[in-house]
């Protein structure tokens, strides 16, 4: 079992609705110290926290928060962006580049940096926020995007397993935070997501699958595909 007592994190995207949850939520259950990094880091009132300057997409950002954050023994990949379309035939160039560096290059760059850091901390905890996106190509590039961190979690758990870190993926749909304003249908409570991949880091778990949506797209993964997609069916 996987104590996040005493533990210390570094959360990315800290700002926004998930990454403020999951700040508060790690110091609930225990954890002595939390960096709250995010491009311009807000005050916090609170001394466990250390608001922390990081852009996940430039390497130097990434070197300086390594530097500074050494004692960390749970890093939360939780940064991530939208692009302006779910369309793969109309999105630009530059705006798919674009989500493939905030959802893809980044969250595995920082993992990468801070390797070194986990393997040598005692309860060590990589996180990773996928998406029901990763197995189900609603979103277009952001699809793409999550399901490329998806098989780097992947690879990621089967090399830091053996050293004694636990990864574990994120999967939910929408979540009730501003990301997700402009989307219909129900969405999740960023408190009750963070309490689930809370419960399930604690319980070892490799993989939480956090709501209905996400559990019911995974079951018709092994399918054929016109399960999953049945226009398809013409």
């Amino acid at each position: 079992m996987t104590s996040l007592s005493n533990a210390v994190v570094l959360v990315t995207g800290a700002n926004g609705g998930i990454g403020t949850q999951f700040v508060h939520g790690v110091l609930a259950r225990g954890a002595a110290k939390v960096y709250a990094t995010a491009r311009h880091p807000r005050e916090w009132n609170d001394d466990r926290i250390v608001p922390l300057a990081l852009d996940v997409t430039d390497a130097e950002s990434i070197a300086d928060a390594v530097a500074t954050a050494g004692d960390v023994t749970v890093l939360i990949n939780n940064a991530g962006g939208l692009p302006q379309t779910a369309s793969m035939l109309d999105v630009t160039d530059a705006d798919l580049r674009q989500v493939m560096e905030i959802n893809f290059f980044a969250p595995l760059a920082v993992a990468r940096a801070f390797a070194p850091t986990l393997t040598s901390a005692t309860n060590a905890v990589l996180i990773d926020m996928h998406s029901v996106a990763s197995w189900y190509a609603f979103g277009g590039p952001y699809s793409a995007s999550k399901a490329a961190l998806w098989s780097a979690t992947n690879s990621l758990r089967l090399e830091l397993a053996p050293r004694g870190v636990l990864v574990t993926g994120v999967h939910v749909g929408y979540v009730d935070t501003a990301m997700a304003a402009h989307a219909d249908g129900p969405k999740m409570n960023p408190s009750d997501l963070v309490a689930a991949v809370l419960d399930g880091v604690e319980n070892d778990a490799y993989e939480v699958i956090a709501d209905e949506l996400s559990a019911q797209v995974r079951s018709a993964l092994a399918a054929p595909i016109e399960v999953l997609y049945p226009q398809l069916r013409g």
